[in-house]
């Protein structure tokens, strides 16, 4: 069975850091781009960041480049969101997804055919 797990959430204050890990089981991410997307209370879910199979490629969503940084480690079958200087829009349910394709990565939902179920991000004083 396909499934990816989030971890790494939680509350911090602003201008804080969090690494979220979103780790594969049943599958190996070899095969596999994988996207961050969050999904704040009464708005639509968007895309974070993306990673492509060996990590080559990277893509950021503008609110969070040179704050985020994407990462994998496929022996530990495993893709990182290092989150810094975090800011109070930043607090949304953060998933990763999985994307079956050879080459680059996109943030379109749409592209993503296996999710987890998520990790809270909430960033306050």
């Amino acid at each position: 069975q396909l499934q990816l797990v989030e971890s790494g959430g939680g509350l911090v204050q602003p201008g804080g850091s969090l690494r979220l890990s979103c780790r594969a089981s049943g599958f190996t991410l070899d095969y596999y781009a994988i996207g961050w997307f969050r999904q704040a209370p009464g708005k639509e879910r968007e895309g974070v960041s993306c990673i492509s199979r060996w990590g080559a490629s990277t893509n950021y969503a503008d609110s969070v480049k040179g704050r985020f940084t994407i990462s994998r480690d496929n022996a530990k079958n495993t893709v990182y969101l290092q989150m810094n200087s975090l800011k109070p829009e930043d607090t949304a349910h953060y998933y990763c997804a999985a994307d079956y394709r050879p080459n680059g990565c996109s943030v379109y939902i749409n592209l993503y055919n296996h999710w987890g179920q998520g990790t809270q991000v909430t960033v306050s004083s």
